[in-house]
């Protein structure tokens, strides 16, 4: 990973090559950032930095042998602890089981094709959704045991944890004495999005990198320079996005337009008050997971922006696919006015603010489902 591969924010990467520069880095770095950022990216490039035996000006060479391993994250001096499954006792007898996969390498291959993912990617990359994660203290012993050794090539011993607020109590004691007075040429990159939720011990050890949200001419650029989409659709894409690259990448794949069947049936039981499908759906919709409720009311949230498209002949900023395009019309025409439109854009979002904050999922389906309802049914006064 270079600097120069991650889109955007050049003040951040300035910052950390001065202070590699001026020697100025302290031992224990958090790269914190909102999901969607590249704090984890910002600490691969300057783990990149630091082992290459080329250095440009503002940048890794690229070519060298450690610049070669980093770009595949198999370099020898650059380890990582992650959250798993199990591991809650303080001795991980329960976990020995789960110990058994190879959760590094999986890791490993979760950030190169998930670049931007966050723990649900991460839960759902390796089919383990239903476990609870922690970084347990077993790991802890791992990663003291490791940061004993000398370096493989001479140069820095370089430890990422990524999600440490997934520290185990016990873990993160464990940590204390080796973060705050490590090896010679030992460092700790902690990665995260929620610097809140670390225990003030581990935060205070720390030297904060803040690595802020994409701008929306950042998230244009790279979507049209990477070939994810036109520069029509970025234009749209990035707006909704609001900073986060993951939800960017998850638009520009049609995450939410394979929802829009549901959302098609979904909307005719409203407007048709039928009790007993809208109950189905509500089911059916608590029964997903998190992120496939957040994709299904984005899609909604979509279906409702093509309406108004539409109903404005705003026909060049359509992103829906042609075979949606005949319920979008007849929505718009028969059925939604602009002013329900926007009462049911407010109701919509509001319901994704809640499912990010762990509401009963059905009991609010259910109550979205008939409000939505009573605005499609409502006439309108002249």
């Amino acid at each position: 990973m270079l600097f120069s591969s991650i889109p955007g924010l050049p003040e951040v990467k300035q910052k950390i090559v001065q202070a590699v520069k001026n020697d100025h880095l302290a031992h224990a770095l958090l790269f914190h950032g909102p999901e969607g950022s590249p704090n984890l990216d910002m600490a691969l490039a300057l783990a990149t930095y630091l082992h290459c035996q080329n250095p440009q000006e503002d940048d890794s060479c690229g070519t060298c042998a450690s610049c070669q391993r980093m770009a595949k994250l198999i370099h020898p001096d650059t380890n990582f602890a992650i959250p798993q499954p199990g591991g809650n006792s303080e001795d991980d007898e329960k976990s020995s089981k789960a110990e058994k996969v190879d959760y590094i390498t999986a890791f490993r291959n979760f950030v190169q094709t998930k670049p931007y993912g966050n723990i649900s990617d991460w839960l759902y990359f390796n089919s383990i959704e239903k476990k609870q994660l922690n970084i347990s203290k077993a790991a802890a012993k791992q990663i003291i045991q490791t940061l004993s050794l000398k370096s493989f090539e001479g140069g820095y011993k370089i430890m990422i944890i990524w999600c440490p607020e997934f520290l185990h109590v016990n873990a993160a004691n464990a940590l204390l004495k080796i973060i705050e007075e490590p090896p010679p040429k030992t460092m700790f990159f902690l990665v995260t999005s929620y610097p809140d939720r670390l225990l003030t011990t581990i935060l205070s050890r720390t030297q904060k990198i803040m690595v802020r949200a994409f701008s929306d001419e950042e998230i244009k650029s790279h979507l049209v320079a990477m070939d994810l989409c036109s520069p029509e659709a970025a234009i749209q894409v990035a707006p909704l996005a609001d900073g986060n690259m993951r939800e960017a990448y998850q638009m520009v794949d049609g995450v939410e337009d394979k929802n829009t069947v549901l959302i098609r049936d979904w909307f005719r039981a409203c407007f048709s008050l039928d009790i007993n499908a809208i109950f189905s759906f509500t089911e059916n919709f608590g029964a997903t997971d998190k992120e496939g409720q957040k994709s299904m009311l984005l899609t909604g949230i979509n279906v409702l922006r093509e309406v108004l498209l539409d109903k404005t002949e705003v026909n060049d900023l359509k992103r829906s696919a042609e075979d949606d395009r005949d319920f979008i019309h007849k929505l718009g025409e028969h059925v939604l006015t602009e002013a329900k439109l926007s009462k049911m854009y407010v109701l919509m979002n509001e319901a994704h603010y809640h499912i990010e904050r762990n509401a009963n999922v059905k009991i609010m389906f259910a109550d979205l489902s008939f409000q939505l309802a009573r605005i499609m049914r409502a006439k309108e006064t002249a």
